[in-house]
């Protein structure tokens, strides 16, 4: 049987749908994630063939570096996407899922620019820099 997700954004005008495996939950501690969110991103990944996006009026992408962009709702501001450029997959918001998601967390990424006001204590793998279990844009 074949794993199906759902969700999107708060005001609903950008929902997402996904078919298969979604990777484990990676969080990201890196300065554009905490500038963009407002503390560290939590996303996991689909493949872009399994991947099915409504109210594409209502999203918006911003490109983030020359590797790298990020899709949000331009209504309501939800953070939902990071895509790198060049690759299959696309990174989706843990938190814009509809419950329950069957997630779990996999490792924290970045931790050498986390926000000074929290710790990491979960026992998850912690990698520091561009050296992840995940690719990750460079700049």
């Amino acid at each position: 049987m074949e794993t199906i997700h759902e969700g999107g954004c708060l005001c609903g005008g950008v929902r997402f749908r996904t078919r298969g495996r979604l990777r484990g939950v990676i969080y990201c501690h890196c300065s554009q994630c905490r500038r963009q969110s407002g503390h560290f991103v939590a996303a996991t990944s689909a493949s872009d063939t399994g991947l099915t996006v409504e109210g594409g009026r209502h999203l918006a992408w911003y490109a983030a570096s020359a590797d790298a962009r990020r899709g949000f709702c331009r209504t309501c501001g939800s953070l939902l996407f990071w895509k790198q450029e060049g690759t299959d997959t696309t990174s989706i918001m843990a938190g814009a899922f509809d419950r329950p998601t069957g997630l779990a967390g996999d490792s924290h990424i970045f931790v050498a620019d986390k926000g000074d006001y929290y710790e990491i204590c979960d026992g998850l793998p912690q990698f520091t820099d561009y050296e992840t279990p995940v690719a990750v844009a460079r700049g």
